[in-house]
């Protein structure tokens, strides 16, 4: 078993501290090492891509044990989670290297068809409505937003959903984390059709599934072809 990235000195006020869902994905990781090691890429440096990062555990985890020939970059909405990462980074692995970190909503900066693999362990959790981002660095309100998404959960992962072929390259990886209550087999049937209509085709398989208390978390892994 592959040891967790050690966290220090974060505050988890502010900053999502890693938990179940955090571990899914690292369990994920580990699985798919060998598959992912003989992996055919576009390029002898894939880029690796985490959406809302928070504190950086699992693009540490991919850099130090997975992926360690890739190009990071890690992005969040939250400036303590963009510091926070770099500081798990640098605590587990000791350099900054090859690790990016940007200060963003999703992937908006970043050029069409670029990112080889895409991880995002959404707000996943049902809320009336979806926070608004704080204005203050010193807010309470920064970790509502790697929690709450909306009505079904859904809010904000459809957009990374719906902008998932122009993000990945050609045969690009993403691994997004669901709940039960986001009903991913419905939501995998309508990705499914919207993008046949688009012309565009996918690989898409549940690779994990976990119940974490009382939640049941699955992460399905999506294949742009």
């Amino acid at each position: 078993m592959l040891p967790t990235p050690l966290t220090k000195d974060l505050d988890f006020e502010k900053v999502y501290e890693p938990a179940e869902d955090s571990f899914l994905l690292l369990d994920v990781f580990e699985k798919e090492k060998p598959w992912l090691e003989s992996y055919k890429w576009n390029s002898d440096v894939p880029l690796v891509v985490e959406i809302g990062t928070g504190s950086g555990v699992v693009t540490t985890f991919v850099n130090q044990h997975i992926i360690p020939q890739g190009l990071f970059l890690a992005t969040d909405l939250n400036p303590h989670c963009c510091n926070a990462v770099l500081g798990t980074h640098k605590r587990n692995i000791g350099k900054k290297g090859n690790l990016q970190v940007l200060q963003c909503d999703l992937t908006t900066p970043l050029r069409r068809n670029q990112v080889d693999v895409l991880i995002f362990n959404p707000p996943y959790v049902p809320s009336e409505t979806v926070p608004e981002v704080a204005r203050d660095p010193d807010s309470e309100d920064w970790l509502d937003i790697a929690l709450l998404g909306g009505p079904t959960g859904m809010d904000i992962t459809e957009k990374v959903l719906d902008s998932l072929y122009d993000t990945l390259s050609r045969n690009g990886v993403a691994y997004i984390l669901f709940c039960a209550r986001n009903h991913p087999e419905r939501v995998m049937e309508n990705f499914k059709a919207k993008e046949t209509q688009r012309g565009n085709g996918w690989e898409i398989e549940c690779v994990q599934h976990r119940k974490a208390g009382w939640e049941v978390l699955t992460v399905w892994r999506f294949i742009r072809r």
